[in-house]
């Protein structure tokens, strides 16, 4: 973007001023002059060679500069023309943002969990009764077929990938030390900034609790035994907390924009989101995936 700038800028200044292209031609003379006084006899062939070509160059250059002169004003025309929009575009450009994000979600300047990560050792939340999650659980919407569907997001408002959240595993002390930090970073930013709370619904999970989930089918997880993040302390359900309870229903436009904000923050900071993939909608669901994919092939070579 610079060399374009510097270059039009450039052109500009030999179209417009009669000084300019003179001291190019000064300048073109003095070189001319240079490889001739470097000429010795014994190369004097070669010297005169060198000479004519020169004189050839600066003759065609002084004509190119003649015609330029004489067309300043169409070149430069056509110079703003194809160099002013580029530098609009590049100047006024906005973020894109997907159609399914509220517009007051988080933007790409937001360096708070940045800040956190370089800083200062995030301790994790005091545990919640286990009465919460088995009420959570006896309480979630099921996944119907007929269930109601939003046409922005393109999916069953109420599918969340969640089953006996009552027993899962909730110890932060079995998350990957950095990952967990990553989490808890985006917990602290979800409240401070965007007033939102967030619970730890599932972290660790054995390999035949994954098992078990799988086998309940596709709704639940794709991943068999070994195959999923939450294996290897690299995954983490979270849902969003109010009044007392989990929120689950992306009917509900806070719990909706909760949930897609939580997910920007995490693709900020190098995770993947749940929310984000084609297959199973799992926006309660984060994972830190080239490590876990590392993680994963270490235990099929043991």
């Amino acid at each position: 973007m610079l060399l374009l700038f510097v270059a039009l800028s450039l052109v500009a200044w030999l179209l417009l001023f009669d000084d300019a292209r003179a001291r190019v031609a000064a300048h073109l003379g003095r070189w001319q002059r240079a490889v001739g006084a470097r000429a010795t006899r014994g190369w004097s062939h070669t010297a005169n060679a060198a000479g004519a070509s020169t004189r050839q160059v600066a003759a065609g250059t002084g004509r190119l500069l003649r015609g330029v002169h004489r067309q300043r004003l169409w070149l430069l025309g056509a110079l703003l023309l194809a160099g002013v929009p580029p530098l609009l575009i590049l100047t006024l450009r906005q973020r894109v943002q997907l159609d399914s994000y509220d517009a007051t979600l988080v933007r790409a300047e937001d360096e708070r969990i940045l800040q956190l990560l370089r800083g200062e050792r995030l301790a994790p939340p005091p545990p919640l009764p286990p009465e919460l999650f088995l009420a959570a659980e006896a309480g979630m919407i099921p996944a119907e077929p007929d269930a109601v569907t939003s046409p922005a997001m393109g999916q069953t408002n109420n599918t969340f990938a969640l089953d006996r959240i009552g027993s899962a595993d909730r110890r932060w002390e079995r998350i990957h030390p950095e990952f967990q930090q990553r989490v808890l970073a985006i917990y602290r930013v979800m409240e401070q900034q965007h007033g939102y709370r967030m619970v730890l619904v599932e972290g660790f999970r054995s390999a035949q609790r994954q098992a078990e989930l799988a086998a309940k089918g596709g709704g639940v997880t794709r991943a068999g035994a070994g195959q999923s993040c939450h294996q290897y302390g690299m995954a983490v359900d979270s849902a969003l907390y109010r009044d007392g309870k989990l929120q689950w229903d992306m009917r509900d436009p806070w719990v909706r924009r909760g949930y897609f904000l939580h997910g920007e923050l995490a693709q900020q900071v190098g995770l993947e989101w749940g929310g984000s993939w084609r297959s199973i909608k799992d926006y309660v669901h984060l994972e830190w995936k080239a490590p876990c994919r590392e993680a994963r092939r270490a235990a099929r070579a043991g």
